[in-house]
């Protein structure tokens, strides 16, 4: 039985194991998910294995993943939506979101960042948050923006090659 760390109204955060390989092909495996995160659009199953393999070994040294979230009520699995480090700064943390596409629109990559952030500034103490978005991703861009992040440069993002619109949020 998966245990819980996190619960908002609808969301219930839990940690990435070895055994949640099914989890993650449904989610990486997705090209919808993938495209805005991948230069070829899609993640092969090397790639998924090691995306996950990576949660798993963040959590493991930094006690901090892209946490596996899950609608309460249904049990049902979401996508991913957690923290990792961000270059060599211990006062900041990136924040990153990846749902199924059958839960865009919903507003749950808001709930799930806010309580995200909440965890970041309240229980790990940092000062601020990092985030980016693919260039074409516009929900994206507008999910920061509703969530309090201030743009302040473009940040080329080695995964797609591209130069990706870069925001930072700090503690209030």
């Amino acid at each position: 039985m998966r245990k819980y760390f996190l619960h908002t109204h609808r969301l219930s955060f839990g940690t990435w194991n070895h055994d949640d390989i099914p989890l993650a092909r449904s989610l990486w495996g997705d090209k919808d998910v993938t495209k805005y995160i991948s230069a070829t659009g899609t993640f092969s199953e090397e790639n998924i294995l090691s995306r996950l393999s990576t949660e798993i070994k963040n959590y493991e040294t930094y006690n901090i993943q892209y946490f596996p979230i899950f609608e309460t009520a249904t049990g049902d699995f979401i996508g991913c939506c957690g923290l990792r480090p961000y270059v060599d700064d211990d006062t900041t943390l990136e924040i990153g979101f990846h749902l199924k596409k059958e839960f865009w629109g919903k507003g749950f990559a808001t709930e799930a960042a806010t309580a995200m952030i909440k965890y970041a500034f309240e229980t790990l103490n940092k000062e601020k948050l990092f985030a980016g978005h693919n260039p074409k991703n516009e929900a994206s861009r507008k999910t920061l923006k509703k969530l309090g992040f201030i743009y302040t440069h473009d940040e080329f993002y080695a995964p797609t090659g591209l130069m990706h619109p870069s925001y930072i949020k700090t503690k209030m």
